[in-house]
């Protein structure tokens, strides 16, 4: 089976600061084993992406180091409305922190909130993590500026049924919803409709099971997978942590995801729960459609989709080294990539160099 090349629109690369993590060759190469072919990389870096010259250094280190192709968000901060504004023709996104999450660019004030959504150009793409009410708020926000906005990781049922009341009277708004909000509920708990694809899981529980936003409960999955209509795109929110990180004391939030997604997907379209066309409008069209993304010529991704397997962190090319899938029996697996024209990835190889992925800004 052949699919279209896929783009992740929430990947978190890390690297520069944070290389033990991830790094754009780590990133990239598990995106390829996931069929995925381009990413769009979060700012909530270190150094954060707040200003030229970190922008400039992520470029450098993209450039070096990508496999398959990229985008990179700009960070929305107080004080730095202008310079964002500035910067929007070398970013694929502004992403605007409004509640909680890894790193330190959560805003506080619904003057800044305004402010971005006013000053950033109309045409460019605006992300936001907006949890419960601040859900609210951007989306109201961003219409009293006249322009659209894209909702990140949408995990709960209010929140979805909010965009979906928005849509319905004529808002700009779109979203994104990912795996483990559907495919999980609290403590990492598979999904009622997942327990027979689980039954042989690890079981990551504790602090493995932070993330953000936080796992819901049945009802809310049951609520995102009720409403698919409204769902734009499939995300992952790939978040890599390394196993002493999550085993610390102070255990950051976050899941690894790139090398899971489509075969989760692929699962449940077995499952009868989705079907090929599904993933294909979330996973590919309305990601190029939402961030004004170019065709990828002689692109694509072969599968198995019969292939049973079950994922094992340690063998996954992110150097996070878990996932909380582990040990789930999926079906369909990607067996090669070929993005423009030339083999990246065979048989759990990975086969471009560091330096072949394009910025698909600019």
């Amino acid at each position: 089976m052949r699919l279209p090349g896929l783009t992740d629109p929430h990947v978190h690369v890390r690297d520069l600061q944070q290389s033990h993590k991830e790094d754009w060759f780590s990133a990239t190469a598990a995106a390829l084993a996931g069929g995925v072919t381009t990413i769009l990389a979060m700012p909530n870096t270190q150094p954060p992406l707040v200003d030229e010259v970190a922008l400039t250094q992520y470029e450098v280190a993209a450039r070096a180091r990508a496999a398959c192709d990229y985008g990179i968000y700009f960070g929305a901060g107080p004080g730095n409305v202008g310079a964002a504004a500035g910067l929007a023709s070398r970013s694929v996104g502004l992403k605007l922190y409004l509640d909680a999450t890894f790193g330190d660019l959560k805003m506080s004030g619904l003057d800044a909130l305004v402010a971005h959504c006013a000053a950033w150009p109309k045409d460019r793409p605006l992300v936001a993590h907006a949890e419960e009410q601040q859900t609210a708020a951007v989306i109201l926000a961003a219409h009293l500026a006249g322009r659209s906005v894209h909702v990140c990781h949408v995990a709960r049922e209010s929140e979805i049924a909010l965009i979906r009341s928005a849509r319905e009277r004529g808002l700009a708004v779109t979203c994104e919803v990912c795996p483990h909000h559907l495919f999980l509920i609290e403590g990492a708990r598979p999904a009622r409709q997942f327990e027979v694809v689980a039954k042989n899981a690890r079981g990551w529980s504790g602090a493995y099971a932070e993330v953000r936003p936080r796992l819901q409960t049945q009802a809310d999955v049951d609520a995102l997978w009720t409403n698919l209509d409204v769902i734009d795109c499939f995300a992952t929110d790939h978040a890599p942590h390394t196993i002493t990180e999550k085993e610390s004391t102070a255990p950051p939030p976050g899941f690894p995801g790139l090398e899971t997604a489509l075969p989760l997907w692929l699962t449940a379209v077995h499952a009868g729960l989705l079907d090929l066309d599904d993933v294909i409008a979330r996973m590919h069209a309305g990601p190029r459609r939402i961030f004004n993304l170019p065709e990828q010529p002689a692109t694509w991704v072969d599968l198995d989709a019969e292939a049973t397997w079950q994922p094992i962190g340690a063998e996954q090319h992110t150097r996070a080294a878990w996932t909380p899938f582990e040990g789930w029996a999926l079906r369909g697996r990607v067996t090669a990539v070929t993005l423009r024209g030339e083999r990246v990835y065979d048989s759990g190889q990975i086969l471009a160099q560091p330096g072949f992925g394009h910025n698909v800004v600019g």
